[in-house]
């Protein structure tokens, strides 16, 4: 029986890797170009920008909504301290079921859901409150009132002094984020595919 489950184990491994991400990825944005926006995954740029301000030193969460093929955990992962965690939610369940399987890390926990219920889901996984939030979810085309709730979530769920991350092709997210967050920075990432903005919104450190 042990032999078994390893048997499967393994091959669910092959099967995951024999699985081409980008393939993948355009798959599923034909399936469903409204949740995740973009033909093709976030250029290596993109990532290192957007995760620049990050104090990983004092990250216990991270939050990850539309994580896609990994195109961001695999960088998060390798700079988030042993003791802390990425936790990933996504609607699309092939891409929970590849991520699940591409990363075997135990600071990774990938949820099959809504990012509009982030609070419950972080309750349901032991942690009260998250660090940082990242988010490529393209808000200018989710069904109304998603988007709304999505970043109101995001506010209740981020400790004082936490960010939320997000990198849009509209500028429309910022009149979701403005009247939530005391700051916000922004800027614009010419070399991804297309040109990206680049948003970070900064949650007050007392309130």
């Amino acid at each position: 029986m042990a032999d078994q489950a390893l048997g499967s184990s393994v091959d669910a491994s092959r099967s995951s890797a024999s699985i081409n991400p980008f393939a993948l990825f355009f798959r599923e944005f034909l399936r469903h170009p409204v949740m995740i926006g973009s033909i093709i995954p976030s250029s290596r740029r993109t990532i290192d920008a957007m995760l620049a301000p990050v104090d990983w030193n004092r990250t216990r969460l991270f939050v990850e909504y539309g994580p896609g093929v990994g195109t961001f955990c695999g960088t998060i992962l390798e700079r988030l301290p042993a003791d802390a965690t990425l936790l990933v939610i996504d609607t699309n369940p092939v891409f929970i079921d590849f991520l699940r399987r591409k990363f075997s890390d135990s600071r990774f926990v990938a949820v099959h859901g809504s990012a509009a219920d982030v609070n419950e889901i972080v309750a349901a996984h032991g942690f009260e409150k998250a660090d940082y939030v990242l988010s490529g979810l393209p808000f200018s085309t989710l069904p109304g009132g998603v988007g709304p709730a999505i970043a109101e979530a995001t506010h209740r769920v981020l400790a004082p002094g936490g960010s939320f991350l997000v990198y849009q092709y509209s500028a429309y997210v910022l009149s979701l984020l403005e009247p939530l967050f005391e700051s916000i920075d922004r800027d614009l990432e010419w070399w991804n595919i297309p040109p990206c903005g680049l948003f970070w919104a900064h949650k007050a450190a007392a309130e």
